[in-house]
């Protein structure tokens, strides 16, 4: 995946200015997600079909997490 031109913001982007959020980016076939307050430090891509079981798993609490 190029880099994207269409990055838009979380709508859990917080308060303020709104920068403490990810941003993300899709076409058909991955999607790419950013800190939007350092977005040149990295990008992390999944295809499509993955970025919606990523989420989940972070919605959800993990037994052996203290």
């Amino acid at each position: 995946m190029t880099t994207p031109d269409n990055w838009r913001k979380s709508s859990y982007s917080g308060g303020g200015d709104g920068n403490n959020c990810v941003e993300i980016a899709d076409n058909r076939t991955r999607v790419a997600i950013r800190d939007s307050k350092d977005p040149a430090y990295g990008t992390l891509t999944f295809p499509t079909e993955a970025f919606t079981p990523f989420i989940d798993a972070l919605k959800t609490p993990h037994a052996g997490k203290r």
